[in-house]
């Protein structure tokens, strides 16, 4: 099973950017299906964006044109670039892949 570790997270202004990076420790074969979750307090964990078949890429509404994800595959490692931060994406941002799970990265944006 592979092992996955989130770095990047942050305390951020609103209107900022951070850059999350998630480390697996092997190589992956297929990225589909690697992604990214967030969970605020109070709430359910939720998608934010994951890598599908075919490199492409999906995103909840509510990041989409401000969050990118990416990956180096040379480095096994995948990002999520967040630009315009909202005080709505403050949670603890969580990467996935098959039943692995990462522990977790706070972001907070608050002034």
């Amino acid at each position: 099973q592979v092992q996955l570790v989130e770095s990047g997270g942050g305390l951020v202004q609103p209107g900022g950017s951070l850059r999350l990076s998630c480390a697996a420790s092997r190589s992956i074969f297929s990225i589909a299906g690697m992604g990214w979750y967030r969970q605020a307090p109070g709430k359910q964990r939720e998608l934010v964006s994951v890598f599908t078949f075919g490199g492409s890429t999906n995103y909840a509404d509510s990041v989409k044109d401000r969050f990118t994800i990416s990956s180096d595959n040379a480095k096994n490692t995948m990002y999520l670039q967040m630009n315009s931060l909202k005080p709505e994406d403050t949670a603890v941002y969580y990467c996935k892949y098959g039943t692995s799970w990462g522990q977790g990265t706070q972001v907070t944006v608050s002034s």
